[in-house]
């Protein structure tokens, strides 16, 4: 089946496309802000470049758009129809790419959080972040204990 867009349509399309500052992205930062959290940016020094990076909890988190990063069982990550191999082949690399960072932060002692677009959609997008500030808290009462 062929594109319905143009090639110059679809290219532009795609260079819409960001990676950083994300309506996700900045929903995450606005609410840890909000709940007293400080973090640093996509610190290039920490494997795949995290999103939101809070040195005092020893915590990155990861905003994952759910096509880019292939969300397993997310109606949003949707093989496109046309060029299948490519996309599959590209999704499959994010997605070891994905895990190898994470086992790499977590090698260096860091809590590593995933969290994908679909969680932040208006009906679970307050249990979404309510998780993300607990699990944050409870990771520093943990190395606390240690």
């Amino acid at each position: 089946m062929p594109d319905i867009h143009d090639k110059a349509t679809r290219s532009y399309n795609m260079s819409r496309v960001r990676s950083k500052d994300t309506k996700p992205e900045l929903m995450v930062r606005k609410f840890l802000f909000s709940n007293g959290l400080r973090f640093r940016l996509h610190d290039v020094k920490l494997p795949g470049k995290p999103d939101i990076i809070l040195p005092k909890y020893k915590t990155v988190i990861f905003v994952n758009g759910c096509f880019w990063h292939g969300h397993e069982g997310c109606k949003l990550a949707v093989l496109p129809q046309t060029r299948t191999e490519f996309w599959k082949d590209k999704i499959e690399g994010n997605k070891k790419r994905d895990l190898e960072n994470i086992e790499q932060l977590k090698n260096k002692e860091w809590n590593v959080l995933t969290i994908f677009g679909c969680e932040l959609k208006k009906n679970t997008r307050d249990n979404t972040l309510v998780q993300i500030l607990k699990t944050i808290q409870n990771h520093k009462t943990e190395s606390f204990l240690k």
